[in-house]
């Protein structure tokens, strides 16, 4: 199974306005990310998500987080969105984005959660929360699962702790609060984006 962008590194903007999210997408862009997440409890997502599409969709995967009905999955495919991400293993919302091409990374904590999402065909597993698992919980999770599945730790991922993840077998994260929380300047997502990448590069080398 492949992952469809350059950077493993997933930027999830929750709680992002649509009249900040093009400076926000423009900076972590800038800083080389091309998988850009906006959860459906943001304001006015569908606004942001269909803004950035326009403006960005050639550069960057951009979808959704938080996706919770097959209904939200229809409204997503409407406006071309590519990218799905769920909290949870819902073998309905998982199915219903594979039937329409996009890539949905399915949240899950339990192998019998991980299996149930493949089985429905996700692309990618989110292990979530990751921080209060820890990377021997995925190192042994990953131990059962198909070696090609991209696992993407989520949940208390900083610049000083994604070397563990990634050293446990993630192919990368899903960079919540520490890399954008409502309401920041954009130079403080552009600062906390470049830590990332840094981060990332020195931990794969």
């Amino acid at each position: 199974m492949n992952w469809t962008t350059n950077l493993p590194l997933i930027a999830i903007l929750r709680g992002i306005r649509p009249e900040e999210v093009e400076e926000h997408v423009g900076a972590l862009i800038e800083a080389g990310f091309d998988a850009i997440e906006i959860p459906l409890n943001s304001p006015e997502w569908a606004r942001s998500i269909a803004s950035m599409l326009t403006t960005f969709g050639h550069k960057a995967l951009i979808g959704a987080g938080t996706v919770l009905e097959p209904e939200q999955v229809d409204q997503l495919a409407a406006m071309n969105s590519k990218l799905v991400v769920t909290p949870n293993t819902d073998v309905a919302v998982i199915q219903r984005a594979v039937g329409k091409g996009m890539t949905v990374a399915a949240g899950c904590a339990t192998a019998s959660e991980a299996f149930a999402a493949l089985k429905a065909g996700a692309q990618a597993l989110k292990i979530f929360p990751s921080s209060a698992f820890g990377p021997d919980y995925i190192k042994a999770l990953k131990a059962v699962l198909p070696a090609d599945v991209p696992v993407f730790a989520v949940g208390g991922i900083t610049p000083e702790n994604l070397h563990a993840f990634l050293a446990a077998g993630c192919v990368g994260a899903g960079l919540g609060s520490d890399l954008y929380r409502p309401g920041q300047p954009v130079s403080r997502t552009a600062e906390q984006a470049r830590a990332f990448v840094a981060a990332y590069k020195e931990a794969v080398q």
